[in-house]
């Protein structure tokens, strides 16, 4: 009798053994599942114990050590929002880092714990450097637009106050042609503005076979009205080889065209805008050269942004509304290539589009 209720009690401890390790090692599945979704954050993520102490973090948290100045600002922020998110609702802090590069991070840390008791910390920092960006990007255009279309509409403005109170049939066709001007220029802004939006939301093209021989001469067709009103001739060299690419036949007639605009415009009456085609290392070159005023080295990192111009006047003579390089920029990314420009102040500008060969 005492024997059987020994195997039974051996049994039974068998058995708590047993569920135990079972236990143990679910515990251990969970925490190893836990860890790699932790892993598997965009976010750096670091864990503190009620007393502060680190016992977790991730392995995005690796980009957080840099240079030795921003790790220790970093380390400084986290210990200071761990100390204020000791409490009962979360603290953050914004930290600016000047680089190189510049990075803006976003710290917070929360409390954790159930039953109201606080069990420890969590700190997730946030690059939010792209996101500050482009709220940046935002309130410039929208500004830029504004001051753009704020020009042509009050010019408007003005010009049909005039007309409405002028009694001379001369002067009513002078007001009346510059209200025309006036329109036809917002009207080119809000196309530009359009055709950039477009190319912008378009992405990739359609990989379709495209000879840009054809291209160059539907550009050059496009552009030749303003061109003879220029005084400008468009000479086109002698294409030789094959200069196939895949892409979308629209947006590229669209970025030759815009580099011939500008080309045209800055060039002085009885001059030539030259295109060339050339194929090498697997790239197709199409490159478009004046002999106009050129551009100032310090405004050449700055002529593919939105709204930008070198010389504001001469953009209002001729019609620009500094959109066009831009627009010629998203297509060359768009279509996987680039685009290049080499000028000299008052020696003219040289343009290359890069595109790769199909």
């Amino acid at each position: 009798m005492r024997h059987r209720r020994l195997v039974e009690r051996l049994a039974e401890s068998e058995r708590e053994s047993a569920a135990r390790a079972v236990r143990a090692h679910q515990a251990e599945a969970e925490v190893a599942r836990l860890r790699d979704a932790i892993d598997a954050l965009p976010h750096a993520v670091l864990v503190y114990d009620a007393a502060g102490s680190e016992i977790l973090r991730n392995r995005r948290s690796a980009d957080l050590e840099g240079g030795r100045h921003s790790a220790a600002l970093i380390g400084r922020a986290i210990e200071e929002v761990v100390r204020a998110g000791g409490a009962t609702r979360a603290a953050t802090q914004t930290l600016e880092l000047h680089g190189p590069p510049p990075r803006t991070l976003q710290v917070t840390a929360s409390p954790i714990g159930r039953r109201g008791q606080r069990e420890g910390t969590v700190v997730l920092v946030d690059d939010v450097s792209e996101l500050r960006r482009l709220e940046a990007v935002r309130r410039d255009f929208v500004a830029n637009v504004s001051h753009e279309l704020r020009t042509p509409v009050g010019a408007m403005g003005v010009l049909a106050e005039a007309l409405a109170g002028e009694e001379d049939p001369a002067v009513m066709r002078r007001l009346a042609e510059r209200i025309t001007t006036e329109a036809q220029r917002a009207g080119r802004l809000i196309d530009g503005l359009l055709d950039l939006s477009r190319i912008e939301a378009s992405g990739a093209p359609p990989r379709l076979r495209l000879d840009l021989a054809a291209v160059i001469a539907a550009a050059v067709d496009r552009i030749s009205p303003l061109a003879s009103q220029q005084g400008v001739e468009i000479v086109v060299a002698p294409l030789t080889g094959d200069t196939s690419v895949a892409g979308e036949e629209s947006q590229l007639v669209s970025a030759v065209a815009n580099l011939l605009s500008n080309a045209v415009k800055y060039s002085d009456e009885g001059s030539a805008v030259h295109v060339d085609l050339a194929s090498h290392d697997g790239w197709v070159d199409v490159v478009v050269g004046d002999k106009g005023v050129g551009i100032p080295a310090k405004d050449l990192e700055r002529i593919f942004e939105r709204f930008y111009r070198v010389d504001r006047a001469r953009s209002r003579d001729t019609g620009g509304n500094g959109l066009g390089l831009s627009i010629v920029r998203h297509i060359a990314t768009n279509h996987g290539g680039d685009v290049l420009v080499e000028s000299e102040e008052g020696l003219g500008s040289t343009f290359t589009l890069r595109l790769p060969h199909l």
